[in-house]
């Protein structure tokens, strides 16, 4: 599997960060940045739910080796900041990605 160009898995948070903050700050990564621009905060938690289609029945997002589940209040939150970061960075490593 080829690795994103994308690290927001390592970028500095405000929050306390565990095993699955960071699998899931991965996963975000993983997510080719055409479908990450689709997103809108204004979306409700179904829209996002579909759009990213990867949440289980019970409405949390399924990921492995996760020591808790992620429900959409986070996934929702962690996203935006993600959008943020690849916002921050994106024409840095796009320039670097040309090289």
């Amino acid at each position: 599997m080829e690795q994103p160009i994308w690290n927001f898995e390592q970028e500095p948070s405000d929050k306390p960060m565990d095993e699955t903050s960071y699998n899931f700050r991965a996963y975000l990564d993983r997510i080719d940045d055409a479908k990450m621009q689709e997103y809108r905060s204004d979306w409700t938690g179904e829209q996002v739910m579909a759009w990213d289609n990867n949440f289980r029945d019970d409405k949390v997002l399924m990921l492995f080796c996760c020591e808790r589940d992620v429900d959409i209040d986070e996934y929702r939150e962690t996203l935006e900041e993600c959008i943020k970061y690849r916002n921050r960075v994106r024409s840095q490593l796009m320039a670097e990605t040309k090289s």
